[in-house]
């Protein structure tokens, strides 16, 4: 182990970002890799930072170090990655591991001591070089569907020296596959007001005709002025039927490259920007991503390259031109989409923008809007560009456009009840209004005096709400009074129906216990081989708060030899 780390501190400073190593780093697991989902994948709100793996619908499979190195961090927490893992190794590289059942025997008593020095479940630690080496090969946890997870998993990644995830099979972590990515929508777009496409000054579908090749010819358009092109694109590997992300995208125009999208790498500071890659509007009212093949303003993305003209094409008035997409996935299967273009100028009728009955936010400078007891403050660069919103409020409802823009940041929402009569004022919270039945979702309140403050990046429907029941607490596999001798676990299903759990608390005999929660469960799970119950009469007490304050108390005793 001490060659180990020394080999990490004389090869760290001598990292090669240019290369990357193959043969360095073994699969995570044992089993043929098959993927849920693929590097830089398009996402709600971000791109995926590393390979989704199948764990054939199960959890418990052994998860393995990929390459010598040390544990350099631990985190738990209720969502996200849940308990995830990560060893940083003597090349510079870290690997990162998520939605973990649990760790090994001595990962997962090192993070237990914290957990139990801390009284949280919920944790981040950060051991030193020497604490926790690792070897390749060495199992270092287990797979499982912890945090935000919508199942069985393994979430891996291998990030630089800087944080940045790359793609994990630039290191030779191989998937099999031999299938062409497909489209199964092209767009076209127009940049201004002076640019038509078939006769509209709009975003128009174009009708596809797959060719018998596995390319993809588009009925001829007319068009004129400066356009741009839209593709909603997917990879299938050969094990799985999953629609997953492609690798790369290039444009041609009449034989020049105009844009090129490179899937390798990306920054965590810059992945919340795929809303200004994808149509966000198309994608809030239709759940399909288009990807823009063109740069707009304030577009800061790291993932384009080769960009003329920021990716746009100026299409003249009579004139025959070509543009082509091609798409490929990581092992070079492409295909190819051509769009036939004939320059035809038409007469255009389309007026400016009619904000008269709109609120004008800008993008480049702060913008607040006040009525009745609301306040909302855009700051500089929350939205991408000048736009017009509806606005209004409504006694305690603030109508706030619908969500089909995309911010880059929060704005806050601020309510003065100064003259609101409750008299449970302390049990009020900001909410948003979602689904069909419009039902309050809680948005992080903050209290100061008699303001009620909250931010959030999604447009739409938010509203004053009450929670004054407090949470529910329910033993699962136990009843008061009785013998748990022969349980391994604890468990208790905990719940609140509006503002949701903040906290919970757990102790038996007085002494706090470690209790994992699941909140897709709502469970509440303890386990005996902590070792930390050794009595034979335990009074345990279970104190749950949700996110307004309102508190339940459990308690109970059971039995153990």
């Amino acid at each position: 182990m001490k060659k180990i780390l020394l080999f990490f501190l004389i090869t760290c400073s001598s990292y090669s970002q240019s290369e990357y190593p193959q043969d360095y780093f073994r699969n995570p697991l044992d089993v043929t890799l098959v993927l849920s989902g693929t590097f830089s994948e398009l996402r709600s709100s971000h791109f995926h930072s590393g390979l989704d793996i199948k764990t054939q619908q199960k959890q418990g499979l052994k998860v393995y170090a990929t390459a010598d190195g040390y544990v350099s961090r631990i985190k738990i927490s209720h969502y996200g990655y849940g308990k995830a893992l990560y060893v940083t190794h003597p090349n510079g590289y870290t690997t990162v591991y998520a939605h973990l059942q649990k760790f090994s025997d001595r990962i997962e008593k090192y993070i237990k001591e914290c957990q139990y020095e801390k009284e949280s479940y919920e944790i981040e630690v950060f051991p030193s070089t020497q604490e926790l080496l690792v070897s390749k090969d060495e199992i270092i946890a287990f797979s499982g569907n912890t945090g935000g997870s919508g199942g069985p998993h393994l979430h891996f990644e291998i990030r630089d020296n800087q944080e940045r995830p790359i793609n994990p099979m630039l290191f030779g972590i191989d998937i099999k596959d031999s299938t062409r990515p497909f489209v199964s929508a092209v767009y076209a777009y127009p940049k201004d007001e002076n640019a038509m496409i078939n006769g509209k000054n709009e975003r128009v579908p174009l009708r596809l005709i797959p060719q018998k090749n596995g390319d993809y010819d588009v009925e001829k358009i007319t068009a004129y002025g400066n356009i741009g092109f839209g593709v909603t694109s997917y990879d299938k590997q050969d094990l799985a039927p999953n629609n997953n992300g492609v690798y790369n995208i290039q444009t041609f125009y009449n034989g020049n490259k105009s844009l090129e999208i490179d899937f390798k790498r990306f920054s965590f500071n810059e992945t919340k920007h795929i809303k200004r890659m994808i149509d966000y509007e198309y994608f809030k009212t239709k759940r399909s991503r288009i990807q823009k093949l063109f740069v707009e303003k304030n577009n800061p993305l790291s993932l384009y390259k080769d960009t003329y003209d920021n990716g746009y094409i100026t299409v003249e008035d009579s004139t025959s031109s070509v543009y082509k997409i091609r798409i490929r996935d990581f092992k070079n299967n492409e295909t190819w989409v051509n769009i036939p273009i004939k320059g035809k100028r038409e007469d255009n009728d389309i007026s400016e923008k009619d904000w008269s009955n709109k609120t004008l936010i800008y993008s480049d400078k702060a913008t607040e809007l006040r009525s009745g007891l609301v306040t909302v403050n855009f700051y500089k660069n929350t939205v991408y560009e000048d736009v017009g919103i509806d606005f209004s409020v409504n006694s305690d409802t603030l109508h706030l456009h619908e969500d089909n823009i995309p911010l880059q940041k929060n704005f806050y929402i601020n309510y003065d009840l100064s003259n609101y009569k409750s008299e449970h004022l302390d049990k009020v919270f900001i909410a948003r209004l979602y689904g069909y039945y419009k039902r309050p979702s809680y948005v992080s309140t903050k209290r100061k005096g008699h303001t009620l403050s909250a931010g959030s990046n999604i447009f739409g429907t938010y509203t004053l709400a009450m929670d004054t029941a407090a949470p529910t607490i329910k033993p699962v596999n136990f009843k008061d009074k009785k013998w748990l001798s022969k349980y391994r676990y604890l468990k208790v299903k905990i719940d609140d129906d509006l503002s949701g759990i903040s906290k919970y608390r757990a102790t038996v005999n007085g002494k706090w216990i470690l209790m994992e929660y699941d909140y897709k469960t709502n469970m509440l799970v303890h386990d005996f081989n902590d070792n930390i119950v050794k009595d034979t009469k335990n009074d345990l007490k279970i104190i749950v708060t949700d996110n307004v304050g309102n508190s339940s108390t459990f308690e109970a005793t059971f039995f153990r030899k």
